[in-house]
């Protein structure tokens, strides 16, 4: 079954604003009335406004648009952050991985096989390679490997084209964006709109980059010095998966940082590259959240984390995270809402279809009652709409 099939309940969710957003769903930068009426009537019924300045007056729950709208356009792309801003997202997040001659680009990983169209250009051939990324093989291209220029050659394609087929329409609308066009793109959207937007930025392999003369974090900060979104009510979260990372950064500017938690039973990189024995359960007790928010504002663990599953997949009972954290100072942004089947909780898919939607509002309603601060989402109008349903009842 394709995507376009019965879709139900969250196909529903995108109806009001697929008719309207026009040149925003063929990836046209302009913001159409219509639209916009309904990117704002949702985003204001889905959360209540934050209290205090920065990070604190965000809309809770926070819906943040992961690698754009992702489950709409190609990830990493103008166009996914486009399309994410119209449908009323209050966040937009980025991944960030270095060309060869130092740009920072926006790509989930640095090997690009399966989001470009590397493999359909012959001049770049040569550049398939093997590497070993984190401790894990990877065959491919690199962008490491790529100067900017190159890199510009070459266009976005969907990542997982056999679950999101309506996603390859889009397959060469766009190039890869470098960091810095998207805080042009951000200033651009803000004067637009009479508001921020909002930025979730990720350091990706951080020590593997900074073991090639390629360090993230000096790079980035430059960037947000520049663009005026270096302070600690600059309208960015800052987010790695290493710890150390967030706390480099932490010494060069003073914008919001989130340290990323993925299973209980991993260990960070930088854990493994420096023989610290600590694992992602360490980090979540009350002891290990207490050093997190030494030196970070929040934590983005993943879902399970928050509600374990079971054996056969079906939500369980929620841990104690929310309210520990919470006793620390840091707010949570867990990671990452799914509409489809596949991605969905057991006890909430619907029909045999992995790729079909199932109740992704019943699952996003046990994981809010939570107390989580916001949430990643690669369907953030369904996301919205669930946050809304919390917010009223």
């Amino acid at each position: 079954m394709t995507q376009g099939a019965d879709r139900t309940p969250a196909r529903r969710t995108v109806l009001g604003a697929a008719g309207v957003a026009g040149a925003a769903v063929l990836g046209a930068s302009a913001v159409l009335p219509a639209g916009t009426a309904y990117a704002a009537a949702t985003a204001d019924a889905a959360g209540a406004r934050g209290r205090g300045h920065g990070y604190r007056s965000l809309p809770v729950p926070t819906v943040i648009a992961h690698r754009g709208a992702s489950g709409y356009r190609p990830e990493h792309t103008l166009g996914s952050y486009q399309f994410a801003l119209d449908l009323g997202a209050h966040v937009i997040e980025q991944d960030l991985v270095p060309t060869k001659d130092g740009h920072l680009v926006c790509r989930h990983e640095n090997d690009i096989t399966g989001t470009t169209d590397v493999a359909d250009h012959p001049e770049f051939a040569s550049r398939r390679t093997t590497k070993s990324v984190d401790g894990t093989s990877f065959t491919g291209w690199f962008t490491e490997d790529f100067t900017l220029a190159e890199l510009k050659t070459l266009r976005a394609k969907e990542r997982i084209p056999g679950t999101r087929q309506e996603n390859t329409l889009y397959d060469g609308r766009w190039e890869i964006p470098t960091f810095e066009e998207v805080l042009r793109w951000a200033e651009r959207e803000g004067r637009r709109r009479g508001r921020q937007v909002w930025l979730h930025v990720e350091t990706k392999h951080p020590s593997y980059f900074r073991s090639l003369g390629l360090g993230l974090e000096e790079r980035l900060a430059k960037l947000l010095r520049r663009y005026g979104r270096h302070r600690a009510d600059s309208p960015v979260f800052l987010q790695s998966f290493e710890p150390s990372s967030v706390q480099r950064l932490a010494k060069l500017v003073d914008s919001p940082r989130v340290v990323l938690l993925s299973g209980a039973s991993s260990r960070p990189w930088d854990f493994v590259a420096a023989g610290d024995p600590r694992t992602v359960a360490d980090l979540v007790t009350p002891e290990g959240l207490r050093w997190i928010s030494s030196y970070a504002q929040g934590i983005g663990p993943t879902l399970d984390l928050v509600i374990p599953r079971d054996a056969g997949g079906r939500l369980g009972t929620p841990t104690t995270l929310v309210r520990d954290a919470h006793a620390r100072g840091l707010i949570l942004h867990p990671y990452t809402q799914r509409n489809e089947n596949a991605f969905l909780p057991a006890d909430f898919r619907r029909g045999t279809d992995p790729n079909a939607y199932g109740d992704a509002f019943g699952a996003l309603k046990a994981y809010l009652a939570t107390g989580i601060d916001g949430v990643f989402s690669d369907n953030p109008d369904t996301a919205l709409l669930a946050a809304a349903d919390v917010t009223a009842s």
